[in-house]
């Protein structure tokens, strides 16, 4: 078997977004900073997200048969065992890098070993229910929004405010994306109302731009994305839902850009959008959805 079929089963194309998460739950809560840590925590959370992935293959895996049969596991590329086992130990070993930083930070590691299993308990939660829940674009915000939490934890014995705030718009963001995406199997949107939940994070980012300046321009970056990206859910027969989607997850990292800029860190907040432009970079080969 390839490496292109493992890749695919970790959609390794939206990374990118997961590294911009920790950059911006770092400067949130005033502990971003270019130390070798910082990179490990990356990779702590990347495994996460690629284990949450994998994990979402194989429990999916008789849903795909009927509605994307080419997925990976249908096709008989992989096993669904192998992928089972690589999720879970994926999940654990991003519980343990991140409790490695922690230690490493010299901080007390159990509130970092507590946010990576919540992290990890999440994950599991929405991989299994997510077709049937309703509220399943409430808990995939929630993973994102404990990206932020289990970042800030690893470096940090407490949450600041800010970081709360943050994620908050973070979550709501994710709920209007998420909902989407559950709907580019068919192409199709049964309902509008959930997508205004993308508005909530412009909203804060008003507030933040007139504290802070600096942040105007990506703020309009991140507008200007989004609206771009909506633009590809038009009811017609140019409707493309899954073209939407992938922009929406780049997105993600210029949102992101948006509240590193309002902490005062222009050059981090221009990282982030780099990362941005990476995703949409890396989705042209691995498919992101």
């Amino acid at each position: 078997m390839s490496a292109g079929v493992w890749l695919r089963l970790g959609r390794v194309s939206n990374l990118p977004t997961v590294w911009s998460n920790v950059m911006a739950g770092l400067a949130l809560g005033g502990a971003l900073e270019f130390r070798p840590r910082v990179f490990v925590l990356w990779f702590a959370l990347s495994l996460f997200y690629v284990g949450g992935m994998y994990l979402n293959d194989a429990f999916d895996r008789h849903i795909d048969a009927v509605e994307r049969p080419k997925r990976p596991i249908p096709s008989g590329q992989v096993s669904a065992r192998n992928v089972f086992l690589l999720g879970f130990c994926m999940l654990v070993d991003g519980i343990i890098g991140t409790v490695l930083v922690a230690s490493s930070a010299g901080i007390c590691a159990y509130p970092a070993a507590a946010s990576g299993l919540a992290l990890a308990g999440l994950i599991v939660f929405y991989n299994v229910y997510h077709k049937q829940n309703p509220l399943s674009p409430v808990l995939m915000g929630a993973c994102r929004v404990m990206v932020y939490v289990t970042a800030v934890f690893a470096l940090r014995d407490s949450i600041p405010t800010a970081v709360l705030w943050g994620a908050l718009a973070l979550w709501c963001y994710l709920i209007g994306l998420t909902y989407a995406a559950k709907q580019e199997a068919f192409n199709r949107l049964t309902r509008l109302w959930p997508l205004a939940f993308i508005g909530v994070p412009v909203v804060y980012g008003v507030c933040l731009a007139i504290r802070q300046p600096l942040a105007w321009p990506f703020l309009i970056l991140f507008v200007a994305w989004a609206l771009y990206a909506l633009r590809f859910l038009r009811a017609g027969p140019s409707r493309a839902v899954p073209q939407a989607v992938v922009r929406l997850i780049a997105g993600i990292a210029l949102l992101d850009a948006l509240f590193i800029a309002a902490t005062g860190s222009w050059s981090w907040a221009l990282v982030a959008v780099g990362l941005c432009a990476a995703t949409r970079l890396f989705q042209r080969v691995i498919p992101g959805t």
